[in-house]
C-alpha cells in the first residue's frame, strides 16, 4: 500500500484572517511530487486542544509536516503538545542552546537590545521531545524529525522562507527519505493557459477523455491562469488538450508569469521597464520577486497622478484633458514614457480603476487599459475585470505581464 502524508499548518494569525497560509501549498506541491499527496491539510490556531487533536489526526498517515509554533513566545506550543501526543519527555538540547543563544546575541546586537530579552526564548526554543533529530537552524528555530509509532513526523517552522531552508535539509534525512522510498512518484503533465475561460479547458478536456483509465486531472483558475494537471499515464489526453488550446498555452511547468516574461527577454537580449498607475508597483514587485531580474528589468515608475504621468512618463496633457487618465491613449503614452525614462528595449503600462471609488458611467469599476511596446511593435489590451480592488490590481498584474509575454514570443492568435 502506498504511504500517506498529512499537513498541519498551526497559527491564529491564520485561522482568525490576517495572514494567508503559504506553507500548506508549498509542503502539497512538495509531497505529491514525491508521490505522497496529503490527504487532508489542516489550518488550525494555537489552542493547545485543537493543536493536539490536529497532530493525533495527523499521525495516522506515514509521514506528517508540520509547520509553526516554534517560537520563543508562550503560544508557540508545537514541540509540547507533539511530545504530550507521542508520550515522550521533553528535554533541552545543550549543543542546540548554545547555537540559539549565539545567533540571539547576534541579533540583540544588531537591533541594540539587551540580552536578556531573548534569553528565556533560548532555552525554550533548545527544548525538543526525547528522540527528535535536529535538521539545523533557521533564524532561532530547529528543524525536527521524530519517528512516533511508525510515523514520521517532520516539525518545521512557521516563516515560509524558513520552512523552505529546512525542508530541503528534511527531505535528505534517513527517516524521511525511507517514506518517499516507499511512494511510487505519478507521472505528471501540466498545462497552463492565459486568455481562456476556465469552463473551456474543461470542454478541452472532456473531449480529449477526461478522467479515467488511471488518469486524475484538476483544473484550477487565478488570475486568469487556468492550470490543468494531470496524473497518471495521460500523454493521449495531454495532447488533444495541447492542440485545441494551442493559442492560449504558456507553459508546461509551474514558472510564474514574471520567471517566463524575464526569460523571454534574456534569450532576446532586451531589456524591460514598467508604467503602472492603479497597479501600483505591482508589476514590479512580482518581476523583481525573481531572483537576477536585475541584469533585464530596468525599473518602473509608479504613476498615480496624472501630474506625475505628465511630469515623469511625458504624458501629453491633451491625451489626459480629452481621453484622461484611464484610456487606450494614456496607456500608449505611458509605455512609450516608461521606454524612454529607462531607457529600455520594452516596456509595458497599466492603467485603470481598481474602485471601489472613482467610476463612471463610462468608466466603471474594475476597467484597466494596458499597453506593451518594443522592437517588435505594440500591443494593448482593454479588459474590464470582476471583483474587489486587491482581485483586479493582481489579475491587471498579471494581465500586463501576459501582455509583454504575448508581445516578446508574438503569440498574435492569443486574446488575453
Amino acid at each position: 500500500m502506498s504511504p500517506r502524508s498529512a499537513v498541519v499548518v498551526t497559527g491564529s494569525e491564520l485561522t482568525r484572517g490576517g495572514r494567508q497560509d503559504a506553507n500548506g501549498p508549498f509542503l502539497a506541491r512538495e509531497l505529491a511530487a514525491r508521490g505522497l499527496e496529503p490527504a487532508r491539510i489542516l489550518v488550525i490556531g494555537d489552542r493547545p486542544d485543537e493543536l493536539e487533536a490536529a497532530l493525533r489526526e495527523g499521525l495516522g498517515a506515514d509521514l506528517l509536516v508540520t509547520s509553526g509554533g516554534l517560537g520563543p513566545t508562550h503560544d508557540d506550543r508545537t514541540v509540547e503538545v507533539l511530545a504530550r501526543v507521542a508520550g515522550r519527555d521533553v528535554v533541552v538540547d545543550e549543543g542546540l542552546e548554545a547555537r540559539i543563544g549565539e545567533f540571539s546575541r547576534s541579533l540583540a546586537e544588531r537591533y541594540g537590545r539587551p540580552y536578556s530579552e531573548f534569553e528565556m526564548g533560548v532555552r525554550k526554543q533548545a527544548s525538543l521531545p526525547e528522540g527528535a533529530l535536529v535538521l539545523g537552524l533557521a533564524g532561532t528555530a530547529p528543524g525536527l524529525v521524530l519517528e512516533v509509532d511508525g510515523t514520521v513526523t517532520i516539525v518545521l517552522p512557521g516563516p515560509p522562507g524558513e520552512l523552505r531552508r529546512l525542508w530541503k535539509k528534511a527531505v535528505e534525512a534517513a527517516p524521511v527519505r525511507a517514506v518517499f522510498e516507499r511512494a511510487e512518484a505519478p507521472e505528471r503533465r501540466v498545462l497552463r493557459f492565459y486568455g481562456v475561460s476556465e469552463s473551456a479547458v474543461a470542454r478541452a478536456l472532456a473531449e480529449a477523455g477526461g478522467e479515467g483509465d488511471g488518469v486524475e486531472a484538476t483544473i484550477c483558475a487565478h488570475d486568469g491562469e487556468i492550470e490543468m494537471l494531470l496524473l497518471g499515464g495521460s500523454e493521449h489526453v495531454a495532447q488533444p488538450v495541447r492542440e485545441a488550446l494551442a493559442p492560449y498555452l504558456f507553459a508546461e511547468d509551474e514558472r510564474s508569469a514574471a520567471e517566463i516574461v524575464l526569460e523571454a527577454c534574456r534569450e532576446r537580449g532586451v531589456s524591460l521597464a514598467a508604467a503602472e498607475s492603479c497597479t501600483g508597483g505591482l508589476v514590479a514587485a512580482r518581476l523583481t520577486s525573481v531572483p537576477g531580474s536585475s541584469d533585464v528589468f530596468r525599473g518602473a515608475i509608479v504613476a498615480y497622478d496624472d501630474v506625475v504621468k505628465a511630469n515623469q512618463l511625458g504624458v501629453p496633457e491633451g491625451i489626459l484633458a480629452a481621453h484622461g487618465a484611464v484610456s487606450a491613449e494614456t496607456a500608449e503614452a505611458m509605455a512609450a514614457g516608461a521606454r524612454g525614462a529607462f531607457e529600455a528595449d520594452v516596456a509595458v503600462s497599466v492603467t485603470g480603476i481598481a474602485g471601489p471609488a472613482g467610476a463612471t458611467p463610462q468608466k466603471p469599476v474594475g476597467l484597466v487599459f494596458l499597453h506593451a511596446q518594443g522592437p517588435a511593435g505594440n500591443d494593448r489590451l482593454e479588459i474590464r475585470f470582476n471583483g474587489d480592488r486587491d482581485a483586479v490590481r493582481s489579475r491587471a498584474t498579471a494581465a500586463a505581464l501576459h501582455l509583454v509575454r504575448r508581445l516578446l514570443t508574438q503569440s498574435s492568435h492569443e486574446q488575453a
